[in-house]
């Protein structure tokens, strides 16, 4: 399937390849075409998914990378970023990256991945005991914002980044569902980088999953009560050796 998205990338003929008999895949998930001729949308139980595999094109998404992760006096896509203990104490040239602990059990640990949080000036936000006060919009950050606007008919005000720095990387089962996010919260999620597995599985039936992969350039909005019925992850992929940033687009509520 990877195959078949490398030959035909960016075509309608990729998207509509999703749909088999009315149905995303090989699943029992109801799908059809969105108008955009981008993506489809996916009816799940309680909600529904908008997937576009290359919203972007390669170009705008390799320019976005390279905007995301240049660093002053580092070369980022061969730097060993495993390796550097103290990500703040590198010159970024435009997202303020910063490695979260969590506690567990009495003990402090790294997160399995780098994050930054940016939004509207009183936009923070609580998940996993961290608390994040935002880093203000820049100029490409506010341009994918209005880029969603036309799919998602609202504008986002928050948005959280994860990096990825190799499969190694990972982020566990969970749900947006924290108090600020309000009722059935729209998440936008885009991806630039790697390719990485994306899980979904209802809370109350594990049986019931869905797995999307999230290319360079792709868009998934996550609509309806979402958050409130299923959870998501992204899994460890060794074999995995590069970059992928991940940015969830949200309102917050205050």
């Amino acid at each position: 399937m990877l195959d078949l998205f490398s030959d035909l990338q960016g075509t309608e003929s990729v998207v509509q390849s999703l749909i088999n008999n009315g149905k995303y895949l090989d699943t029992d998930y109801p799908a059809h075409l969105h108008q955009d001729g981008k993506g489809i949308v996916i009816e799940i139980d309680n909600g529904r998914l908008y997937y576009a595999p290359y919203f972007f094109d390669t170009k705008i998404s390799d320019q976005t990378l390279d905007y995301l992760l240049s660093c002053e006096d580092v070369d980022w896509k061969s730097y060993d970023w495993h390796s550097e203990i103290n990500i703040s104490r590198l010159e970024f040239d435009h997202i303020n990256w910063q490695h979260d602990t969590i506690k567990m059990f009495g003990k402090e640990h790294k997160l399995p991945r780098i994050s930054a949080w940016y939004g509207d000036e009183d936009k923070s936000y609580l998940y996993s005991g961290i608390q994040l006060s935002p880093n203000p919009w820049t100029s490409k950050l506010n341009w994918l914002r209005d880029e969603l606007e036309v799919v998602c008919k609202r504008r986002f005000n928050s948005v959280l980044l994860n990096w990825y720095r190799t499969g190694e990387d990972y982020i566990s089962w969970h749900a947006d569902d924290e108090p600020e996010l309000g009722i059935n919260p729209i998440i936008a999620s885009i991806n630039f980088g790697e390719s990485r597995r994306f899980l979904l599985r209802l809370k109350e039936d594990h049986s019931r999953k869905i797995e999307l992969p999230l290319h360079h350039g792709s868009l998934l909005v996550m609509a309806g009560a979402i958050q409130h019925h299923w959870q998501h992850s992204v899994p460890k992929q060794k074999r995995v050796k590069g970059n992928r940033v991940n940015l969830t687009f949200r309102t917050i509520f205050n």
